[in-house]
């Protein structure tokens, strides 16, 4: 194109999107774009979107009609997970040029001509099935921190989740792919590298198009470890059953790897994790916090959690309330459960109502919170590292430590992107941690 046009970007989701998206950006930038933020008037914006998320219409056509107010001639496209569930009814919303599915959305910049806007949005998606090849990502942006995709789809059924329909079966990245981005993302002075993907453990399969593995997770990370510049790895969310104690073990005495780990349970009852078809039970669980905080007692520990699903009574819901909060944790993300079309669990009797759902989640919310607290007053007294973030919010620096406790200190630009060590010394009303730092030469402006 002769003149520089302007694109801007918007993802919901995870990580995984946040990968993507910046990935595709740099494909907008590679043909001449210049990338913009969201909220700026551009030629071009383009919405990531998501099948998680509750309201996923809703809030995709409040985004569509932001993009509408920063400039209404602007071509807008959609892709990702929604994109490929829904064409259609995203092509139907109003402003929306062009919707691109699962394998289409990498090579977005082949769709547009001239940006001039249609009368209908055009769809070009997949079948699911025929999204059986892999497209590395990295995000680039957070000057402190990296997504690397390493993995992508799933094979597992679990009845409530649409992730497969969305994204295909799983393959993962090549080992020699993996290490070529981590080394160019380390090159660019990112301190941090958080490992994602749709079922990460299972790592190695699909690595050249074929089922079976090739490598596997404790392999990958092995090698991580290896490359040179990165001053931090983290492991994004993982399956308690591809967790294996070879892996914790590993991490434990790694370079890079720091003691943070992300495992959905998502039910403490047996009798939803089968109705949900999970592939592991409580006791299982239980066996993977007892081993991680065996070897690495500081760990920090997240969970995911789903309330309401069918079939959970009240005596189903304390029974997991009961077992969080026995459960050597740190945090919980809670997910209040939603019907998803074309799913198992859509058709299953014992529907929670929508306010005994919305009671639970305030509950395990509110158990969180506990959580978390009791996590920081474990770590008060201890010296741990700090990576300090890039933000300045109200007139407070931000980081966190190997463990994932966050901390606050008044601003001071020098500290962007740098490591301390830090004893932590008290927790603030807001729920952050202050400290001292070790190394007393550092000032504060």
């Amino acid at each position: 194109m002769n003149e520089r046009k302007k694109v801007a970007f918007y993802t919901l989701g995870c990580k995984l999107n946040f990968s993507e998206t910046s990935t595709i950006a740099r494909s907008f930038q590679e043909e001449g774009f210049e990338k913009v933020a969201f909220s700026e008037a551009a030629d071009m914006y383009v919405i990531n979107t998501c099948s998680v998320t509750e309201n996923a219409d809703k809030r995709f056509k409040t985004i569509v009609k932001q993009a509408q107010k920063a400039n209404p001639d602007a071509f807008v496209a959609a892709v990702g997970c929604y994109a490929q569930l829904k064409p259609e009814e995203l092509a139907a919303v109003d402003g929306v040029d062009l919707v691109l599915g699962a394998t289409e959305k990498f090579k977005i910049t082949d769709y547009i001509n001239d940006l001039t806007k249609n009368d209908f949005g055009e769809v070009h998606s997949c079948e699911i099935e025929d999204a059986d090849f892999y497209v590395g990502s990295y995000s680039i942006g957070d000057r402190t921190r990296a997504f690397l995709k390493v993995q992508d789809g799933c094979d597992y059924k679990c009845t409530y989740c649409t992730i497969p329909l969305a994204r295909g079966i799983s393959r993962s990245d090549t080992l020699e792919n993996v290490l070529k981005n981590a080394k160019e993302i380390s090159e660019q002075n990112i301190k941090e590298i958080v490992l994602t993907g749709v079922n990460i453990g299972d790592y190695g399969k699909g690595e050249f198009g074929n089922k079976k593995h090739e490598h596997t997770f404790l392999e990958l990370i092995q090698a991580l470890d290896e490359v040179d510049g990165i001053e931090r790895l983290r492991i994004s969310s993982i399956e308690p059953n591809l967790l294996k104690n070879e892996t914790i073990d590993f991490v434990s005495k790694s370079n890079t790897f720091v003691p943070h780990f992300h495992i959905p349970l998502q039910s403490g009852s047996n009798t939803l994790l089968r109705l949900m078809r999970r592939r592991y039970m409580r006791e299982l669980y239980v066996d993977r916090v007892t081993k991680i905080k065996e070897v690495m007692p500081d760990a920090c520990i997240g969970v995911d959690v789903i309330v309401g699903f069918p079939g959970e009574t009240d005596e189903i819901f304390l029974e997991t309330y009961n077992f969080l909060t026995e459960l050597d944790i740190s945090y919980l993300h809670v997910f209040t459960y939603s019907e998803r079309e074309n799913t198992i669990a859509a058709e299953m009797d014992g529907v929670v109502p929508q306010n005994v759902r919305k009671k639970r989640s305030k509950m395990l919310r509110g158990l969180s919170v506990k959580k978390r607290r009791a996590f920081y007053e474990s770590q008060i007294g201890k010296t741990k590292t700090v990576l300090f973030e890039g933000e300045n919010k109200a007139g407070y620096i931000h980081g966190f430590t190997e463990n994932y406790v966050k901390v606050k200190a008044p601003w001071n630009p020098e500290l962007v992107n740098t490591l301390h060590d830090v004893t932590l010394t008290k927790i603030d009303d807001d729920g952050m941690v202050r400290f001292d730092f070790v190394d007393e030469t550092v000032a504060f402006s």
